[in-house]
């Protein structure tokens, strides 16, 4: 078994210098960062992954997946076994089949003045309703997995509540636009309904991501690190996409894949290599070596 971490044998990035922290929680998100385009996870990632809550460095896998699609990684979960779901408004106990121990919920309220208001701007957006009890859709939304228990109907007809709080809390909101491009969209939609929601994207589709204002992958993670007491200079955290970038801002110390959006490229403080060539893995190897010292290519 590896040994813990001594702080002291980890240098600063390009200085040969000692840190004043060493990496206690390692934050990676899956899709075109942790897992390969197949979504597999390499032995190389798990080896590492194992290695790293080995050696005392906590791992949180933070998604903008739903609890019930985690299936890909409950089998490489040590330690604590919680995730961070649906880009922060879910946090799940993957020990107990993805059982939800919080909920930060997008209000029913602020969901359908979104969903008015992207009507409104975006003509031919599609809507899907994501809830804790499982997903819903609209009839020209394209389902990306299709759920035998989705009932389809309209934005506003999922949203209703016969009466106030009766209905399953309302994890995100999706919004699906068939002709702009996925940038476009997002830009519009943040300019729009920035009131109401917190609005993102993971997709390399036009295919928005819509939470309660505040909430993103950043915010709980912060909570959750809060609450065992560990600073943002003590995360390392990993991203492809730009519901990765306030999460990458966020930590002390943060990598995009090399297949990462731009963005995600501007935003991060280190590049790893692409999620196939097992990027986060090659930086976890690099900490476990004692060596940290920030980009791993060009």
């Amino acid at each position: 078994m590896t040994s813990a971490i001594d702080p002291r044998s980890l240098p600063t990035a390009g200085t040969g210098a000692v840190p004043a922290v060493a990496p206690r929680l390692i934050a990676t998100d899956l899709d075109g960062t942790l897992l390969r385009d197949d979504k597999t996870v390499s032995e190389r990632t798990v080896a590492a992954l194992a290695s790293a809550e080995a050696a005392g460095i906590e791992v949180f896998f933070v998604t903008g997946r739903p609890a019930r699609w985690m299936d890909v990684v409950s089998a490489h979960v040590h330690g604590h076994g919680l995730a961070i779901c649906a880009n922060g408004a879910a946090v799940v106990d993957l020990h107990a089949g993805g059982e939800l121990i919080e909920v930060r919920p997008l209000e029913r309220a602020d969901a359908l003045s979104t969903v008015a208001a992207l009507r409104a701007v975006a003509p031919g957006t599609s809507f899907a309703v994501e809830l804790t009890t499982g997903i819903h859709y609209e009839p020209a939304y394209p389902p990306f997995q299709f759920d035998a228990a989705a009932s389809i109907a309209t934005a506003e007809e999922l949203l209703h509540e016969e009466s106030p709080g009766s209905g399953a809390a309302v994890i995100k909101l999706l919004a699906h636009h068939p002709s702009l491009t996925p940038d476009d969209f997002l830009d519009l939609a943040r300019a729009t309904v920035a009131d109401f929601g917190s609005v993102t994207r993971s997709s390399p589709t036009a295919l928005l991501e819509i939470s309660g204002l505040g909430v993103s992958k950043a915010s709980t993670l912060a909570r959750c690190c809060a609450e065992r007491g560990i600073s943002p200079e003590e995360v390392v955290a990993f991203g492809d996409m730009p519901n990765d970038i306030e999460m990458l801002a966020w930590a002390g110390r943060s990598y995009a894949m090399g297949n990462a959006h731009p963005a995600v490229l501007a935003a991060a403080s280190g590049r790893t290599a692409p999620n196939n060539e097992d990027g986060v893995a090659v930086v976890i190897e690099r900490i476990l070596a004692g060596h940290y010292d920030g980009p791993t290519e060009d």
